[in-house]
C-alpha cells in the first residue's frame, strides 16, 4: 500500500517482516507501526471480498456490456490484488487496463518470501506474477493478451486523473496510522478519476470515511465485511 511521501522517507527505516494470516497467505508488516499490507484475518479471502466480490464483480453486472475495464489501484504494494483480479477475470469477455499506484515498491527479496501462488493453489501464474513485478514502471506492460499493467511510482497526493477508471481499489494503510489518506482532499481525486457510473471499494467503514466520501460527491453503500471485520464501503459516482 501507498504512503505520502512525508512518511515513506521514515518507512525504510522501520522493520519490516514476513507474517502469515489467518487464511494461510503471508503479508508484510510494518513492526513498530503494527501496521500490514493485508488483514491478519487473511490476506487472500480480504482481497477476494473486499476488491473482487464487492467491487469487479458489482460492476460486471450491473455493466455487462463492459468490453474494456479500467482499474486503478491505490497502492499497488506486493501485486496481490493485481494478480487475483488477472486470474478471477481470465474467462470474462473483457481486456483489464490495470493501473497500480505506489509510492515505494516491495523488494525484490520480500517478494521471493510471499507464498500467494501456493496459498491460491496458482503455481502456473508464477510467471504472470513475476512478469508484473519486472514490468518497467510508468509504461504500460502487456501480461497478457487481456490484461495491460502500468505501475506508477508516485504518492497519492499527485495523482490527477480524470474521468479514466470504472473501479477503485482503495487499499491504503489505515487511517489509525496514516489519517491524512481518509480524508476529503484525497477522496475528490479520486472521484475526480472515476468516469460516470464508476465504483470505489475499500476495506475501511469508519464513519469519518464514508462523511469524506459523501462531502467529495460519492453515493456510499455500508456493506458486510471480510472475514474479521463486520463492515467495509463502497462508492459509486453517479448512477451504475
Amino acid at each position: 500500500m501507498a504512503l505520502p511521501l512525508v512518511a515513506l522517507k521514515s518507512r525504510n527505516n522501520l522493520e519490516r517482516k514476513i507474517v502469515r494470516t489467518g487464511d494461510g497467505s503471508t503479508t508484510i508488516q510494518l513492526v513498530e507501526w503494527n501496521e500490514q499490507y493485508h488483514s491478519m484475518h487473511g490476506a487472500v479471502q480480504e482481497a477476494r471480498h473486499v476488491f473482487l466480490k464487492m467491487g469487479f464483480d458489482f460492476f460486471i453486472e450491473k455493466n455487462p456490456e463492459t468490453a474494456q475495464l479500467h482499474i486503478l489501484e491505490i497502492g499497488f504494494g506486493t501485486g496481490l490484488n493485481a494478480l487475483l483480479t488477472l486470474i478471477h477475470a481470465e474467462n470474462a469477455p473483457l481486456v483489464l487496463n490495470y493501473e497500480g499506484v505506489e509510492a515505494y515498491p516491495v523488494s525484490a527479496e520480500e517478494l521471493k518470501q510471499l507464498n500467494y501462488l501456493e496459498a491460491i493453489k496458482a503455481e502456473r501464474y508464477e510467471g504472470v506474477f513475476n512478469k508484473m513485478h519486472q514490468a518497467d514502471w510508468e509504461t504500460a506492460a502487456t501480461i497478457t493478451e487481456k490484461f495491460q499493467l502500468k505501475k506508477r511510482q508516485q504518492t497519492f497526493e499527485t495523482v490527477t486523473d480524470q474521468n479514466q477508471h470504472n473501479l477503485i481499489y482503495f487499499d491504503a494503510f489505515g487511517a489509525r496510522v496514516q489519517p491524512e489518506l481518509w480524508g476529503e482532499a484525497i477522496f475528490l481525486k479520486m472521484y475526480e478519476a472515476l468516469k460516470f457510473g464508476g465504483v470505489l471499494v475499500t476495506y475501511a467503514a469508519k464513519g469519518s470515511v464514508r462523511r469524506a466520501m459523501q462531502a467529495v460527491g460519492f453515493e456510499v453503500q455500508r456493506l458486510p465485511g471480510p472475514p474479521g471485520k463486520r463492515e467495509m464501503l463502497r462508492g459509486t459516482k453517479g448512477l451504475l
